[in-house]
This record gives C-alpha cells, structure tokens and sequence, in this order.
C-alpha cells in the first residue's frame, strides 16, 4: 500500500466518514481491489493523457473500482463492461438511467461560532481519510449552503433532495428548524418550487419542544419530523437510554401527537450509533404495530460499521438476530409488520459503506426488500459529508444481487423497475412529490439562480460560510 500513498482513488474505494463515524480501516480484499485500481489508473492516464486525479474522479474511475471489487469478491456484483474503466462513452453509457432520483437525506451547516469549530473538525476528519487530491474537496472551506447546491444538485442527478439535521439543543447543531424552512423558502422562492423539502428536528424527551410541535409545524410547514433517540454518551463510554418509540413516557405520546397534528411521517435515526443500546431499531415493530397510521422512516436501516466487535453483515439467522440490520429485520417480523406497511428502511451513508463491501451490500439490500418490501426502501445519501454521490448513486445503479446469492437466502433480483422505486419512486410517494413533476424540474433547470439565493443565504445569516 505505500506505492499508492496520496495517490487519487475513486470515491468508491475511498475511506470517508460522515458526522457520526470514522470509516473501518480497508480489509483484505479492499487493500487488493485498491491495488487493481492502481494498475488501470496508470494505464489509463498513460493512454488517455489525462492526470490519475481527473481519472479517478471520473465515471471511468468509478468503473474501474467496480470492476476491481467484482474480481476480489469472484462474483460480478456490479454489472460494468471492461472498457468502460477507459473509455468516456463506455462508462456514461454503464451508468445511463433515466429514473427519478430524491435524496431523503442530505445536511450542511450553518455558520454560527460553534458551528465553525464543528466545520473546521468535520473538515480534518474527512481530510483526514481522503487525500487531498481529491476534486470534491478542492477549495471545500466549509459544508455550507454553497457546497450543498453543489453537491447535491450540481454534480449529482438528484430531482429532489430532503434537508435534515442532527440533534442538539445548543449552537452546536447544524441547522435549527427555523434554519432548516428558511433555505427551503429561499430556494423555492428563487428556483423552480419543490426540489427541496425540509424536516422539523424534535426531542420529544423535552417537555418544551415536544409543546411547541403544532406552532413548527404551522410555521415551518415541515415535510415529516426527524428524531435521534441515542440518548448521551458518558465519559466512561456507556450511554443513557432516554427514550424509545414504544416506550409509554415519551414514544407513545409523541406518536399520539404526531397522529393528532396530521403529520403522521417519523424519521428515525436507528444504527450507525456507537452500539448505543437506544440506537437500535428493536423499538420500531412495536411502534409500528401500535400506530399503523404513522409512516415511520428508520433512517440507516439499523446498519453498524463492523468494529467494536460488530460482525460484518450476512443472512438472517437466530444467532446474529440481535446485531446490525437483523435487529430491524427481527423488530418487524416479532411485530408481525408485513412487506409494504407503514415502515421505510432508508440507505444514507448505509449504502456508501457498503459499495466496497458487495457481498455484504446483497445481503443488506436482500434483507432490507425482504423485510420492508421493494416499496419501502429509500434512497439517501447523507451528502455532504462524502461531496457529490454520483460515484455512489452510479455504483448502485450497476449493482446486482448475484443469481446464488438469490437461490440461496431468497433475495429478489434489482430489476430496473425496483432501482426505479428506491432512487425515487418510494420517496415521492411517502413525502407526496408529483414524480413526473420533479423530473420536468430537473431537465428543465439551468440551476442560474443559485447565485442569487446564495446571496441572498449569506445575508440573512443561514448560508453557512466560513470565512
């Protein structure tokens, strides 16, 4: 691995983190497919005369990694013709697909003085495992308002994109609600109407936030409400369990709540939690069962990163019911939530985990149509932590589930009808988004009034910029 120190990577292969985790180090079969890409990029740049930066960050590039994964793993996971590692209309032809794409889940963050130390560490850490050659991250000062439109609507294919944030009650947080429906109205007021949406972040758990939900509701017009229920880490490592979503002092009575506001669409952040005991989905089933009227949204699907003990993802069994995405798989079938109910299981920052780990992501994407059905899986991508999600949004458009894997744990196919409802079809129906409307947005949008509304974004303090 020395030889490819600070030498450019596709996205794909890359270690990036997001606000809630640092990347595993690469396993064996990764270190391997990085080597394999060491050897196409030399070639390529040498025989495309373009420099291995601009290759890697290509549609090539991504190629490339794919292929290299498909070799390592012996199983053709990702469905990407030879030449499309070198040749520009080869890969773009790879990765054509005309289907709607919403991104449930997106972030940046505002410029307060505690969000600037907030920035400045997300920064390092990400710089931290991703060299600096990397295009995304050129000239990146902040995760602003600026590199959102960016990233997400510039360089990446999405129509719609929904704008969340982590939790917090202090400056610290990313974005308040106020924040949050601001950029909303800014955008819609300044660009084509409806191509971003936004949630209202909620801790229940406070008698006064959980007072005030029908005034943000009547005021920020929220798309669904955002919950983390983590509770808090101690010094010592262990964690406060504060609350769940079926549990009788604060769960139940938000659901009632919700239910009677007319805002019945749950957001949860479930997974991806440090093993927090009150980050794992086993509340879901009950909460769902109890109120089949609430949409809930398990955001991360219940996927941990493998460390810590944590195995990496395989089949269902009796044995590992309790870790990673079974615990969402057994949470709903105790409950008895059959495919295609009032739950949603998302894939922010799940899938980008997983891309160079395919045999892990069959069986992640297997258990997770299984459970909530080819209807209820969502596409997020939890940009901007990792810049432009076109590599990853690229990399599942190719993938497949291979035919054993199928015959042997029962997993369907991803026909392109099922890509078509997770990259969009199963978001427009859950957030209301007239589907042939957002598509028209997209190919009709010049995106020239981003730089008004940016200006506009600095004035009124919400952009995000750091100077």
């Amino acid at each position: 691995m020395q030889r490819n120190r600070n030498r450019p990577l596709p996205l794909i292969l890359e270690r990036r983190s997001s606000d809630e985790f640092d990347p595993p180090p690469y396993d064996a079969r990764e270190i391997a497919a990085v080597r394999r890409v060491a050897v196409t990029r030399e070639a390529a740049a040498a025989k495309l005369g373009v420099g291995e930066a601009a290759w890697a960050a290509s549609r090539r590039g991504t190629a490339a990694g794919l292929l290299a994964l498909n070799a390592e793993y012996g199983d053709s996971f990702y469905e990407v013709p030879p030449e499309a590692a070198l040749d520009d209309d080869a890969a773009r032809e790879a990765f054509a697909d005309d289907s709607v794409v919403i991104d449930v889940q997106t972030h940046y963050v505002a410029d307060r003085p505690e969000t600037r130390e907030l920035t400045l560490y997300l920064l390092d850490l990400y710089r931290s495992v991703s060299p600096d050659w990397w295009k995304g991250m050129d000239g990146l000062t902040a995760y602003n308002l600026a590199e959102y439109l960016r990233c997400v609507f510039l360089e990446t294919e999405n129509a719609v994109a929904v704008l969340t944030s982590g939790p917090g009650r202090d400056g610290r947080r990313m974005l308040f609600n106020p924040e949050l429906a601001m950029a909303r109205e800014l955008l819609d007021r300044l660009g084509p109407e409806g191509r971003v949406l936004q949630h209202a972040v909620v801790h229940p758990d406070f008698d006064d936030e959980f007072d005030r939900m029908e005034e943000e509701r009547d005021r920020f017009a929220p798309a669904g409400w955002k919950v983390y229920t983590l509770g808090r880490q101690r010094p010592d490592g262990s964690w406060t369990e504060d609350w769940m979503l079926d549990d009788e002092t604060v769960g139940v009575p938000f659901l009632e709540r919700c239910r009677a506001l007319g805002t019945p669409l749950v957001c949860t952040h479930k997974g991806i939690s440090n093993l927090a005991p009150a980050g794992s989905p086993r509340d879901v089933g009950p909460a769902a069962a109890g109120f089949p009227d609430v949409q809930i949204v398990v955001y991360h699907s219940g996927y941990e990163m493998p460390s810590m003990g944590v195995p990496h993802e395989g089949p269902y069994r009796e044995d590992t019911a309790d870790l990673g995405v079974n615990r969402l798989v057994k949470s709903l079938a105790e409950a008895r939530i059959a495919p295609g109910s009032n739950v949603c299981a998302e894939l922010g920052s799940t899938w980008f985990c997983l891309v160079r780990r395919p045999a892990e992501a069959a069986h992640v994407l297997g258990k997770l149509l299984r459970a909530v059905g080819e209807d209820n899986v969502l596409w997020g991508t939890d940009s901007i932590w990792y810049g432009p999600a076109q590599p990853v949004l690229d990399a599942f458009r190719a993938f497949q589930i291979p035919p054993a894997m199928r015959d042997e744990f029962g997993y369907p196919e991803l026909t392109p009808e099922i890509k078509a409802k997770i990259l969009g079809r199963n978001g427009a129906r859950l957030y209301g988004i007239d589907l042939e409307r957002a598509k028209a947005l997209r190919e009709g949008d010049d995106l020239a009034w981003m730089t008004q509304a940016l200006d506009e974004a600095k004035a009124s303090g919400i952009a995000g910029v750091v100077d």
